[in-house]
């Protein structure tokens, strides 16, 4: 019970400062000094304390979207473990299914496109056309990834795939492995709306993906949405660097392993964070109908690493 309690409150709490991080390389390459790294947390504290404005024309849906769409998505990261081996942890928390992983988030995006359309906004509804467009392009490659790395592992528990990765002495050296590896790169980058599929930053109405879905909420209820959005982006990162860049090294039990394994985790993650942000410097937004070619991308490359496992990798 204690380590999903810290599980939660890392996941939750780490978020926001990836964000950050990620703005921050941004700024530094245009040779600005950007917002705080931060800032989300502040952002978020203010539009908890603001006055929310409901659309007369909303239903129910609307209203109960932030709040589904946040629970899904803090019920997703108790599915993917941040800790993987320190000391006993791994026999007390057995994380969850692939399956139930990616379903648990697809019911938050559900109501989060319900949400776009529910208050008759034309902006709403061209975000919530483009993400259902877009996650359907992408499932596929993310599903056929990962049973690739179930294949390996015998098992489609995140726990399961993780251990087979810590018993391998460099899994992004395997074949199969480095191949999903760019799989789930590409997906990271669609799935949260970053470039080259989407610009977080960006709010000019035409090119909007995710942020014209919640263009008509404020205060609490965006808070909610944009704290959820922070986190799924964590869910996937952790997926990465757990799967392919693991701490192999035996650490002691109790306290001082977690609190070992805790900071590594989080030097991880704020690595990819930097990679992340520098990919973004270095390429341009594609053109809305150019996705399709990225998802193609991802499904042939996904579909070489489930052959390769067969040819290669048993």
């Amino acid at each position: 019970m204690g380590y999903i309690i810290i599980q939660l409150v890392l996941m939750v709490g780490l978020a926001p400062l990836i964000n950050g991080i990620i703005k921050k390389v941004k700024a530094f390459s245009q040779k600005r000094k950007g917002a705080p790294i931060l800032q989300m947390y502040y952002d978020i504290g203010k539009l908890l304390k603001k006055e929310m404005v409901v659309s007369e024309t909303s239903s129910w849906i609307y209203k109960a979207a932030p709040y589904v769409v946040f629970g899904s998505t803090a019920a997703a990261a108790l599915l993917v473990p941040a800790v993987t081996n320190a000391g006993g942890l791994n026999a007390a928390f057995s994380g969850g299914d692939v399956l139930v992983l990616l379903y648990t988030l697809a019911l938050g995006r559900f109501f989060l496109m319900l949400a776009g359309l529910d208050t008759g906004s034309t902006f709403g509804g061209m975000g919530s056309s483009r993400e259902g467009m877009i996650s359907s392009l992408m499932e596929p490659s993310i599903l056929i990834g990962l049973f690739t790395l179930g294949l390996a592992s015998g098992s489609l528990s995140i726990k399961m795939i993780m251990s087979e990765s810590l018993s391998k002495v460099c899994p992004i050296a395997d074949p199969v492995y480095i191949i999903i590896f760019f799989v789930l790169v590409i997906v990271l980058l669609a799935e949260t709306c970053r470039i080259p599929v989407d610009d977080p930053a960006t709010h000019l109405e035409l090119t909007m993906v995710h942020e014209a879905m919640i263009l008509e909420y404020s205060g609490r209820q965006l808070a909610l949405m944009e704290l959820a959005a922070a986190v799924k982006q964590l869910i996937l990162m952790t997926l990465i660097v757990n799967i392919f860049f693991p701490i192999t090294a035996v650490l002691p039990a109790g306290v001082p392993g977690v609190a070992i394994m805790i900071i590594l985790y989080i030097v991880r993650i704020v690595l990819l964070a930097v990679v992340i942000g520098v990919v973004e410097v270095c390429i341009v937004k594609l053109r809305f109908f150019s996705i399709p070619n990225l998802a193609a991308l991802s499904f042939i490359l996904a579909i070489i690493g489930f052959v390769n496992y067969f040819v290669i990798g048993r």
